[in-house]
């Protein structure tokens, strides 16, 4: 019953969002443009570095062009249900708005991570989605169907902690009453998981798979493409999202009993 409710929720905001959209639509244009630019600059980058080697942390081109695809479609997917939300939170901290959506009969936490779909973005999303299999396409050996499916799942699993991580960064404007909280250091590090993990060794490999752990957004499920999921990988992943989850809780919490509301 209460999954139904938000399911119906989660469709309005999409009518609503959908209709918004194509009210403006210079600017739903003007983003797809935008996030296609990007797209071509990373690709390009990588095709430029490949014509000076064969191999990049011990994958070649068709690899590597599978791994950006994939960090390609987890950036869609956040701009697509996530990105105008973490945008639109500090705003209403700092303006007291937030008492609006913490009064509502439904997850505070919910509606306000979901209540913004960027339908511009979705189509991003299926440009990403396009550029995924056309790198899979060119690959040369035979990935199996087992790996493809565990790529899949793994790349829903990196949107989650993207967001997750994202969302963390977001959340100290409770307390530094900044425009974006910490979230323009949150988009520098993120620059980390555009690179293949394997050139990251050390404590950076360690921090990068465990406490900020952005190689699982698109690189290690790229490895369980090319080489297979193991049980000791599975355990990481689940213990690496409950806890950020249960970090998020608690931090979420803590920042609504420390909101200082319009009307205290």
């Amino acid at each position: 019953m209460r999954m139904g409710r938000y399911g119906r929720l989660y469709l309005n905001f999409l009518r609503f969002s959908f209709s918004r959209a194509l009210e403006f639509r210079v600017d739903f244009y003007f983003r797809i443009v935008m996030d296609c630019a990007f797209y071509a600059v990373n690709l390009i980058f990588f095709s430029l570095l490949y014509g000076q080697t064969e191999t990049i942390g011990g994958w070649d081109v068709h690899q590597t062009m599978i791994f950006i695809a994939g960090f390609f479609l987890v950036d869609a997917i956040h701009m697509t249900l996530f990105s105008n939300n973490m945008w639109w939170l500090p705003v209403l901290v700092n303006r007291g708005d937030l008492d609006y959506y913490l009064v509502r009969p439904v997850s505070s936490l919910f509606f306000l991570s979901l209540r913004e779909f960027a339908a511009n973005s979705f189509v991003n999303l299926l440009i990403a989605l396009g550029i995924l299999t056309w790198a899979i396409a060119r690959h040369p050996g035979d990935l199996g169907a087992a790996n493809l499916a565990g790529f899949g799942v793994l790349i829903l699993c990196g949107a989650f902690i993207h967001f997750v991580l994202h969302l963390l960064f977001v959340l100290p404007v409770f307390w530094l009453h900044t425009n974006r909280g910490l979230g323009m250091v949150f988009f520098s590090i993120t620059k980390l998981a555009e690179r293949p993990d394997r050139i990251y060794t050390g404590v950076t490999r360690r921090v990068l798979m465990t406490i900020l752990p952005l190689c699982w957004i698109a690189s290690v499920p790229a490895d369980v493409l090319f080489g297979g999921i193991t049980t000791e990988r599975v355990i990481h992943l689940l213990l690496v999202m409950g806890g950020l989850f249960g970090v998020l809780l608690v931090v979420w919490s803590r920042a609504l009993r420390d909101y200082a509301s319009a009307s205290s």
